[in-house]
């Protein structure tokens, strides 16, 4: 009995001990868990720097995107329209010529050598037509003579006038002021009747511009709306619509247009390809934010939206958006934001949902600890 009362007095000790020392190791814990929130309290919240932009009202138009080809107003390919030999050649290519420039001549010297003999022929007939007109009045010769050598006459201008004529077909003359093309035309060279000397691209003070679009884009264009002409890297150039095709293509659904573009100095040569913005349905009220405003994930398009807590303090919250084309550096945003309203654009990457944010360039102003605060 008494072995068995000193077992059971060391066996409380044991466990007095022992809970003794939890309630130690409880307490400290709890006091440094206190401790370590009083200490969080008194930090600052972390908050993100970023740059601030307001979303601002657009009108916005849906567009569609093609690739035209662009024409001068005039252009022509020149061909010879009877055969003969090269006489002289007066262009170079690619230099500009006036209208009714020579370009070609032929050898003509058969055609002149006829004109000269038709030449003397009319003037005999004139001298005949005199002498019976005199030998009438002396009712020497009859009025048939005098019809007959009137004829006569009258066939011997028709012949010069024909001889000039094939003269002037073999002086190939521009229709028109333009820019010659390549060519591979020389003196002495035997030219079949049309052969292709050259091109001629008119130099006017527009040229067109012609594209196809879908069916249900055709349907939506009129003439004299305007789309814009992209040309390489430069800014975009207004075209006026001029004409719409009557028909539809039955292989492709598609309708050619052609617009036009007044003077400018970005403008490619004729035949170089450029690319088309066109309008498509009515103008739609939206707003544009910077394009690093949004933010795109497996829930949809979000952007953050900056607005002061009860405290005042700036904060970020996650918006859902719809989200529509890009304008330059903008990007258009049909619902879920208003004009006016502040978002996040650059570093907005790095935002969350309540986030304390500065805008970049503002100084932060860090919160007061409660115990200064109690003494103000």
């Amino acid at each position: 009995t008494v072995m068995n009362r000193r077992s059971w007095i060391g066996s409380s000790l044991l466990l007095l001990t022992v809970a003794a020392v939890g309630v130690g190791l409880a307490a400290w814990k709890y006091g440094s868990i206190q401790a370590n929130a009083a200490a969080s309290a008194n930090q600052p919240e972390p908050m993100e720097s970023v740059s601030v932009s307001v979303a601002r009202d657009v009108e916005h138009h849906q567009t569609a995107t093609s690739i035209g080809t662009v024409l001068a107003l005039r252009s022509i390919t020149l061909r010879n329209e009877l055969a003969g030999t090269v006489s002289q050649v007066k262009f170079v290519p690619g230099q500009t010529v006036e209208a009714g420039a020579v370009l070609v001549a032929l050898d003509v010297s058969v055609e002149e050598a006829d004109l000269r003999a038709q030449q003397a022929q009319a003037v005999l007939a004139k001298t005949v037509l005199d002498r019976r007109r005199a030998l009438t009045q002396d009712q020497a010769a009859a009025q048939e003579e005098v019809d007959r050598a009137r004829a006569d006459l009258d066939v011997a201008h028709a012949q010069m006038a024909r001889t000039k004529a094939l003269i002037a077909r073999k002086t190939i003359r521009a229709p028109f002021r333009a820019r010659v093309g390549l060519a591979d035309v020389h003196p002495g060279q035997y030219l079949n009747e049309g052969t292709q000397l050259t091109t001629l691209q008119g130099i006017d003070e527009a040229v067109h511009v012609d594209f196809a679009v879908p069916q249900h884009v055709a349907l939506g264009l009129r003439q004299g709306a305007t789309v814009e002409v992209f040309t390489g890297d430069s800014s975009p150039v207004a075209a006026r619509i001029v004409a719409i095709d009557a028909r539809i293509d039955p292989a492709t659904r598609n309708t050619m247009v052609r617009a036009r573009v007044e003077h400018s100095a970005t403008m490619p040569a004729p035949g170089a390809a450029v690319r088309i913005r066109v309008p498509v349905g009515l103008a739609r009220k939206a707003v544009a934010v910077p394009v690093n405003a949004l933010k795109k994930g497996p829930g949809g398009d979000q952007v953050f939206v900056i607005e002061p807590d009860r405290e005042n303090k700036q904060r970020a919250h996650v918006r859902q958006v719809e989200s529509g084309a890009m304008l330059g550096d903008d990007i258009v945003i049909y619902s879920g934001l208003n004009a006016g309203e502040r978002v996040a654009a650059s570093g907005a990457f790095k935002l969350r949902d309540g986030v304390l944010v500065i805008a970049a360039g503002e100084p932060a102003r860090t919160p007061e600890p409660d115990h200064l605060l109690s003494q103000q």
